[in-house]
């Protein structure tokens, strides 16, 4: 976090990361080396708070603020692009800096994870990337050729509750979840960089597949449209730069922003409220083994102007030509992914857009350049009252996959989808999830406040996963409908209120978002 409200493990971040890595390289073996024990909490984050947001070398652009707008900056060398890939590249110099003063263990660990990193970034490669002096190249360099083999990003979902942010990574593609609330601003802009930025916390969601490595690094923020951002739900009414003010000044007074976790799958919810704008809606997000399942409530608004949700906005690249086709409940977009929607009208429109970073960023150079996008949304009228959407993201699948997925009626079921509860039910994976606003029943859950809910039955045992994302600290009661057996093992805030004909539980659960958990054996 920098700038009280913004979400940074990116640029500041990695300043903070490379400071601190030369300063206790610089100090080992002096008088003045740093023996504190707390400094466990910088070797800790390289892999809990950095890596999770690191893709093929990239630093994802949900946290390099308003970075994002540099792109050619006047004063550089034309070939140094200061995007996504050379924020991530320089977090990754930092962490081989740092790696000199960890542990063995750590050493041998991280290693692994610089040497896939370096092999995968085919957009910039790091071993000629023009940021680095000699020193960082000689170090990254020696990585590379280290006997330590290389270690892919484990698959996993990772909640970053205090920033508003969530990561799914899957063996076929990476998800990047961008929220706000009271506690994390829209958007940041300052300094004349990054002025359009305001929908960017809108539940933008970003995803890389194979081969999509420079979907947000191929001049893409100078060319999108910022008002069909993917993921996002906007009003159209048209924004000055800067709206909301500098500095992560404008922030939605929301408190439910977060969701519940098991490590693997998750449940992520927003109460989305729009920037100078009264669009009002709830957002979830339930992400699973190969898609993400997208869904919409409550979306209403007063503005006199049409609201959009964006189920996609790809960069094509120069002169793209990747097919698009539609087919019954579904669409496919060659080289991309799928999309599969039970209901609704799915727009499209392929074009060009032009642009320069001199147009969102002072400093940054004229040279203007055009690039193709195909731009997917559903279109909820003007003023609408209470629209809702559903729709299943599947980064990486092929045409047939897509297809077979929208005709099978078995694999997902929404089981609530209002302005109180949002809940699907995916028997495949015994996934069974929700998201109450307030206190209410979906299919076999009820919850007496506000609250993220996610089940996931293995065999003859089940995983319930509870946090509290209004962030009250008060007690919650959580109630599945379902026989227990016993209980085998339940987190300290989870107290067993009664096991049996159904499983009730009390969550004490703090103000951090945490996801607590109890395991039972099913009767």
């Amino acid at each position: 976090m920098q700038h009280t409200w913004v979400a940074y493990s990116g640029t500041y971040g990695q300043v903070l990361l490379d400071g601190l890595g030369r300063l206790l390289a610089l100090l080992a073996g002096s008088g003045w080396e740093v023996t504190d024990p707390a400094r466990q909490i910088v070797l800790d984050s390289v892999e809990h708070a950095y890596a999770p947001l690191i893709h093929d070398g990239l630093m994802m652009d949900s946290v390099n603020g308003r970075a994002i707008s540099r792109g050619y900056l006047k004063s550089d060398d034309r070939h140094v692009m200061r995007s996504d890939h050379f924020h991530g590249q320089g977090i990754i110099a930092a962490i081989a800096l740092l790696a000199d003063g960890a542990s063995p263990a750590e050493r041998q660990r991280w290693y692994g994870r610089i040497k896939d990193w370096i092999e995968r970034d085919t957009v910039t490669p790091i071993l000629t990337a023009r940021q680095f002096g000699v020193a960082d190249l000689a170090r990254l360099r020696e990585v590379a050729e280290s006997p330590v083999p290389a270690v892919p990003a484990p698959t996993g979902h990772h909640l970053f509750a205090a920033m508003d942010r969530a990561v799914h990574r899957r063996p076929r593609f990476v998800a990047n979840i961008a929220m706000a609330s009271d506690r994390i601003a829209h958007y940041e802009c300052g300094n004349g960089e990054n002025p359009r930025g305001w929908h960017t916390g809108a539940g933008m969601l970003s995803w890389w597949a194979e081969g999509n490595g420079d979907q947000f690094t191929d001049w893409y923020w100078p060319t999108v449209d910022w008002y069909r951002l993917p993921g996002t739900t906007v009003s159209t009414r048209r924004l000055p730069d800067k709206a909301g003010g500098e500095w992560g000044e404008p922030k939605p007074d929301v408190r439910w922003v977060g969701g519940a976790t098991d490590g693997a799958y998750a449940a992520i919810g927003q109460h989305l409220k729009g920037l100078g704008s009264t669009l009002q809606a709830r957002k979830s997000w339930f992400c699973v083994d190969d898609a993400v399942i997208c869904l919409g409530a409550g979306i209403t608004c007063a503005d006199g102007v049409p609201v959009e949700t964006v189920v996609d906005n790809r960069n094509l690249g120069e002169n793209g030509t990747q097919p698009f086709v539609r087919g019954h409940g579904w669409a496919h977009l060659e080289g991309h992914g799928g999309y599969v929607l039970p209901y609704g009208v799915l727009r499209a429109l392929r074009e060009d857009r032009t642009g320069a970073w001199s147009d969102i960023n002072t400093t940054s150079t004229t040279e203007r350049a055009t690039r193709r996008w195909q731009t997917l949304w559903l279109d909820h009228g003007t003023d609408p009252v209470d629209a809702t959407y559903v729709y299943v993201l599947l980064p990486g699948a092929d045409r047939h996959e897509t297809a077979a997925r929208a005709a099978d009626r078995h694999w997902l079921s929404v089981l609530a989808n209002d302005g109180t509860r949002q809940a699907v039910r995916v028997p495949a994976l015994g996934l069974t999830a929700a998201n109450f606003w307030q206190a209410g029943t979906a299919g076999p859950l009820t919850a007496s406040a506000g609250a993220s809910v996610l089940l996931r039955r293995r065999g003859r045992t089940a995983t319930l996963c509870v946090s509290e994302p209004p962030r009250t600290g008060e007690p919650l009661e959580i109630v599945w409908d379902h026989p227990v057996r016993a209980v085998l093992r339940a987190d300290d805030p989870v107290e067993i209120l009664g096991a049996g004909r159904r499983l009730r539980l009390r969550v004490t659960p703090g103000r951090a978002c945490a996801t607590h958990e109890c395991e039972v054996a099913l009767g």
